[in-house]
């Protein structure tokens, strides 16, 4: 970074050099990552008939890189503000997630930064670290730390994960300036979103959109500016993921909360939400409530409004716990955000405690604490919930194991339902898990508009067949 200029003028097809003596292991590296991401997309694509969510996730297409900008003005990364200690678990993880968690962490008194340099004399397998970075979309950070231990080109396992993050610096940068020409369409229309995550959130967090994993993008809206931003979309050559009768999709506002959108360069590159999470997590966050509070993020001199601070702790707390915190740069991003920003913790209690949230942010801020050395703040009142400390205790093997956890699994929604505190909350969850349809049986499915109330039974069955018959591997 020079002059706060992005400067990407390599194509985003890796570059081999093979006449160094690091070569072989550079290409082991680079292998390892290519099979890693052909095993996502293969997971991701076969999820079509999720029973909750929309399809697969979006896919960024390698050879589209040569087509996008090679240059974008942007602000120089901000300091990092990440915790700067980690704790005794680290001593029981693989020599490549103790880097990483090493890695993702302020060092004022040099700890860290002795224990990464030994961690390195030891040696680590440079292909399973290339992977787990990946793994928890830590790629910018964790290269930018090790550059800045290790000359880049004299290490070959660094030259590896130098080419991956110069391919996800082009993939953030046009989802970057889509975003951009997206908002500018919207706006001209009279139509108001709240981009949040993606671009919007590694600025806010981190002061350079290059600096966070992210693959689509990721807009708030009001639900009865759904049919009018639909038609902006297809102005734009956006096509909606699932296609529905009039009808139909009024009733689908009621019981799903997002619609994925097909690009030119990719499926799912955009979602459109109308609620955070899916009905049945019975989570009831106030969308229009977001508005009324948004704040605001410039981005090449445009202005965006998106989640103010204390919303978007909570949502991302939440987001986090959804995936049962499966990415380490999720608990990143969390930490980044209680550190940058002067939270008020007395009213983000109270509002948790509202939503019946507040073991989700419990359990978020003691994960932190264990693989990341975070503070817990003293108003969370953290201490006060013995099963909160239990559940992290579960969840740590989780994040560190390279096996999927199945979100349509039993054991998935005994967690999802130990993580709220309040017992109508757990009720509510099970009768709406059963009973709410989602994409899954709207897609599967279609009825007249009169038979609409159906998608119940049409849920129930594909559940009850989900949870009991075997899934083919």
């Amino acid at each position: 970074m020079q002059g706060g200029v992005a400067s990407l003028d390599t194509c985003g097809k890796c570059r081999l050099n093979m006449t160094n003596g690091h070569s072989r292991e550079v290409v082991r590296a680079h292998a390892a990552y290519k099979n890693y991401r052909a095993r996502r997309t293969e997971r991701v694509n076969e999820r079509g008939d999720a029973l909750y969510y929309s399809f697969a996730r979006g896919i960024f297409r390698s050879e589209d890189r040569e087509l996008l900008p090679t240059t974008i003005a942007l602000p120089q990364p901000a300091p990092s503000r990440l915790p700067g200690s980690t704790s005794s678990y680290a001593r029981i993880f693989s020599p490549e997630l103790d880097l990483i968690l090493a890695c993702c962490g302020d060092d004022p008194d040099g700890r860290l930064s002795a224990r990464i340099q030994q961690i390195l004399r030891d040696g680590v397998d440079w292909e399973r670290l290339v992977e787990l970075v990946h793994h928890h979309g830590l790629v910018p950070l964790v290269y930018r730390r090790l550059s800045a231990e290790k000359d880049a080109s004299r290490s070959p396992g660094l030259e590896a994960l130098r080419q991956q993050d110069t391919a996800n610096a082009h993939r953030t940068l046009w989802l970057t300036l889509e975003l951009l020409n997206i908002h500018r369409h919207l706006r001209a229309r009279g139509l108001e979103v709240l981009p949040y995550k993606g671009p919007v959130l590694a600025e806010a967090l981190y002061g350079n959109v290059a600096l966070r994993q992210f693959s689509d993008l990721d807009l708030l809206i009001r639900g009865d500016d759904l049919p009018t931003i639909k038609e902006a979309l297809a102005e734009l050559g956006y096509e909606p993921g699932l296609r529905l009768a009039q009808a139909a999709e009024r009733d689908y506002l009621k019981s799903g909360y997002e619609f994925t959108f097909d690009g030119a360069r990719g499926r799912n590159l955009l979602e459109i939400k109308w609620q955070i999470l899916p009905r049945f997590y019975a989570i009831g966050f106030d969308v229009n409530d977001f508005f009324e509070r948004a704040a605001v993020v410039t981005i090449e001199g445009q202005q965006l409004r998106t989640l103010c601070a204390q919303d978007l702790m909570l949502v991302l707390c939440v987001h986090a716990a959804k995936h049962a915190w499966k990415q380490i740069s999720w608990l990143c991003d969390i930490v980044q955000l209680a550190r940058s920003h002067a939270l008020d913790w007395t009213a983000l209690q109270a509002k948790a405690e509202g939503l019946g949230i507040t073991r989700i942010v419990a359990v978020a801020f003691l994960l932190a604490h264990k693989l990341l050395g975070a503070g817990l703040p003293a108003q969370l009142g953290t201490e006060r919930d013995a099963d909160a400390e239990v559940l992290a205790q579960r969840i740590v093997p989780l994040i560190v194991s390279e096996e999927e956890f199945d979100p349509e699994s039993m054991a998935y929604f005994r967690l999802m339902m130990e993580l709220r505190e309040r017992r109508r909350d757990r009720f509510s969850f099970w009768w709406r898990l059963l009973f709410t349809p989602g994409a899954g049986e709207w897609s599967a499915v279609r009825l007249p508009g009169a038979l609409s109330p159906l998608y119940r039974v049409v849920r129930i069955c594909r559940l009850a067949g989900r949870l009991i018959l075997p899934r083919s591997v």
